[in-house]
């Protein structure tokens, strides 16, 4: 990231000094890095909310009750619908393994195609603007 410095404010009675930058150029390969990294944590949040999830609606025995509720509407002549086992851990870990890996692609894409955009935007918007200040 570069910036530059357009004004320097000198120091005001309470001894703080400001100065006004632009922010006019992000590296996308920095931006890139850092969603990888951020996307990554994010990824590891939601397999474990997953996991948890799973576990709780397993330990309370909801899908028991699924399974139960559906064969009962079901009839006696239906064949058994066995929704614990469609939903058994390994399918369940394995969606949101791949959800994740999904996620943590295109965060890392989307953040480095929006850092070339902005590049390409500064320079007729001139930038963000960034008051820095410095108390003594």
């Amino acid at each position: 990231m570069s910036g530059t410095s357009t004004e320097s404010a000198p120091t005001t009675g309470t001894g703080t000094r400001q100065a006004r930058l632009y922010l006019t150029r992000l590296d996308p390969w920095t931006v890139m890095k850092t969603a990888f990294v951020l996307s990554i944590g994010l990824a590891i949040v939601m397999l474990v909310a997953t996991f948890l999830l799973w576990m709780l609606l397993t330990v309370t025995g909801t899908f028991e009750s699924i399974n139960s509720t559906v064969n009962d509407l079901g009839g006696s002549g239906a064949a058994g619908v066995d929704v614990a086992g469609a939903l058994s851990f390994g399918r369940i870990m394995g969606f949101a393994l791949l959800l994740a890996a999904f996620e943590i692609v295109l965060t890392s894409a989307l953040a480095t195609v929006t850092a070339a955009i902005y590049n390409v935007t500064t320079g007729f918007t001139g930038g963000v603007e960034v008051t820095l200040s410095e108390d003594h």
